[in-house]
């Protein structure tokens, strides 16, 4: 049927995720850094999400799309813990795979202080939240300017001294190109080196050959993107060695 529906601009928007909590039919949700139409079903085109956008990113659009049903956004919000109302019990948050989860908001946690007779080599040097690469939006404002440490996730495990060796003042994003998709993780190392103009990139990754896509993925973004910005890839032994290579705008 032709009705009037949602319709969201993923290169305009950038995952605040205002449109998800103004939804009360959990109709969208914030995938990979941007907002998606889970499914037709759920959008009754009324447009109450379109006033939060901050980017103009949503837009009310009539076209051929499957008709609003109302039992479905019901089973979904159940699943959700949700009601039209809100949350199904007061004492509980929105379910996060429908809602912008509060462990996703972006933060700079505060580096601690020592305490008397504390070693300040054990304290975290974790400045930037969240860490996987697929939760951090491009226009993550710890992004702009910085040094920006790509970690394949098992190189922490590997180095004891990980903390202190890359982690201070650098912003970190951590990902797994054998578990996860590759591809969205070239797209999405691409946009964030175009919007962040980062100070230089650092990539980490583990000697084992499955490893290899996190580095072939980010150079190949970085010299499409950000071909001047200082780019090094450190390949870590499963025993602890590394082996540091400084690429060049002329590629590895």
């Amino acid at each position: 049927m032709k009705r009037k529906i949602i319709s969201i601009d993923r290169d305009k928007c950038n995952g605040c995720g205002n449109c998800v909590t103004a939804c009360a039919e959990g109709a969208i949700e914030i995938i990979d850094g941007k907002a998606e139409l889970v499914s037709e079903v759920f959008c009754d085109g009324l447009g109450a999400c379109i006033g939060e956008c901050p980017t103009g990113a949503l837009v009310i659009e009539e076209r051929e799309a499957e008709a609003f049903d109302m039992k479905a956004v019901e089973a979904r919000l159940a699943m959700l813990g949700r009601t039209l109302d809100g949350p199904a019990h007061a004492s509980e948050p929105a379910g996060c795979p429908g809602a912008a989860c509060p462990g996703t908001a972006l933060r700079r946690p505060q580096a601690k202080r020592p305490l008397e007779g504390e070693d300040a080599a054990a304290l975290s040097a974790l400045s930037t939240w969240p860490v996987q690469l697929r939760l951090v939006p491009p226009f993550a404002p710890f992004l702009a300017g910085a040094d920006i440490l790509i970690s394949a996730d098992c190189v922490p495990f590997a180095l004891s001294d990980f903390h202190s060796r890359y982690l201070e003042g650098r912003a970190v994003l951590v990902g797994c190109p054998k578990l996860d998709d590759l591809a969205g993780y070239a797209s999405k190392i691409k946009a964030i080196l175009a919007e962040a103009g980062p100070a230089s990139v650092t990539v980490l990754r583990m000697e084992v050959p499955c490893c290899a896509g996190l580095a072939k993925v980010t150079v190949d973004a970085a010299l499409q993107a950000a071909p001047d910005v200082p780019l090094e890839v450190h390949t870590i032994g499963i025993d602890g060695s590394i082996t540091r290579e400084v690429i060049t705008p002329a590629g590895v």
